[in-house]
């Protein structure tokens, strides 16, 4: 499903709500925006910014809960991340990835009509990890590489070691 397009003056004015998350891999900073989660940062934060989150920050908490918890296997809450129009369309491409699946940068390359670098430079400009699972992305072969989040290729590995697309029989293409 594509993600909504946002003017970003109007978000620019809009004010920021965020909440930091407990995490498996460490705390996690949500931010909202014009009612949409705009960005996710690794420990931006190490205690809540919000006595009383937003309906839409409690949403995205619950949300991540169930995906680390194994009972959610796609986000449903709205989100805008910023970026050009080719990063847009990798995080699109990212999104449609199943949960357990993964896919190399070459596919993803050769899907958008694009090059496995600039594939990986759309995942590492990713502002919401996790959210638009930009982990799922490997090098040619299978192998893990670059990753954006804190701790880098470890939280890569526990991420896909959640979901269960480790075990030798997830790379799909």
């Amino acid at each position: 499903m594509p993600l909504p397009a946002r003017d970003p003056v109007i978000a620019d004015s809009a004010p920021v709500y965020r909440l930091t998350v407990a995490s498996p891999v460490g705390p996690l900073t949500l931010f909202e925006q014009s009612g949409a989660i705009t960005a996710l940062l690794w420990a931006a934060s190490e205690r809540l910014r919000n006595a009383r989150p937003t309906p839409l920050l409690a949403a995205a908490r619950r949300e991540l809960e169930s995906y680390f918890a194994g009972t959610l296997d796609r986000f449903h809450i709205p989100l805008a991340p910023r970026g050009s129009d080719f990063q847009r369309r990798v995080w699109d491409a990212l999104s449609a990835i199943p949960r357990g699946q993964t896919v190399t940068y070459g596919d993803l390359a050769r899907r958008l009509g694009s090059a496995p670098r600039a594939i990986g430079g759309a995942c590492g400009a990713n502002p919401l990890p996790i959210l638009i699972p930009c982990h799922r992305v490997l090098a040619a072969g299978g192998r893990l590489n670059g990753y954006s989040g804190r701790r880098g290729l470890a939280t890569k590995k526990r991420l896909l070691d959640l979901e269960g697309a480790l075990d030798g029989t997830a790379l799909s293409g």
